[in-house]
């Protein structure tokens, strides 16, 4: 079905008593393929490594990493960007694309532009509703990862999870 098939006008559009006829919403998920080797997450260092340049930025940038069931990365997305100290982070958002990439588990990870890796309130917080989240939708949280000058800290590592 292509996305213009069975277009219809608002007054087309109705409830026939059983379904929907009108506009219709659907996903395509196009895998291409892979340009590299697979990269294998196996501890908050790597995840540490591989982003360890966001240490640099001057604003927070929250990533998800989309793990499949042996923990090589399957996706990555930049959830979110925000400013100096904050950022905005919905499970909806982190999720949505951990879902497309059918990821068995979901690693989050942002910087301190700062410098000091240490996790705030609003990070543990959101910490705990992706969680739940994770929990709901039957894809865990393996960590979040906290980048910071030269250091990080890992939810995991810390007992945090």
């Amino acid at each position: 079905m292509s996305p213009n098939a069975d277009h219809l006008s608002a007054r087309e559009s109705h409830f026939d008593g059983e379904r929907w006829v009108g506009y219709r919403t659907y996903v395509k998920l196009v895998r291409t393929g892979r340009e590299r080797a697979p990269y294998h997450i196996k501890s908050p260092a790597d995840v540490y490594r591989a982003f360890e340049q966001l240490s640099a930025c001057d604003r927070e940038r929250f990533f998800a990493l989309h793990l499949d069931a042996r923990s090589c990365v399957c996706g990555v997305e930049l959830v979110s960007q925000g400013s100096l100290n904050s950022t905005i982070i919905s499970p909806r958002e982190v999720y949505k694309s951990a879902l497309l990439a059918n990821a068995a588990g979901v690693i989050v990870l942002h910087n301190h532009p700062s410098g000091d890796p240490t996790p705030s309130a609003d990070d543990r917080a959101v910490t705990r509703h992706l969680i739940e989240a994770g929990r709901l939708l039957d894809i865990p949280l393996y960590d979040h990862v906290v980048i910071g000058d030269g250091r990080y800290v890992s939810f995991a590592e810390a007992g945090l999870l």
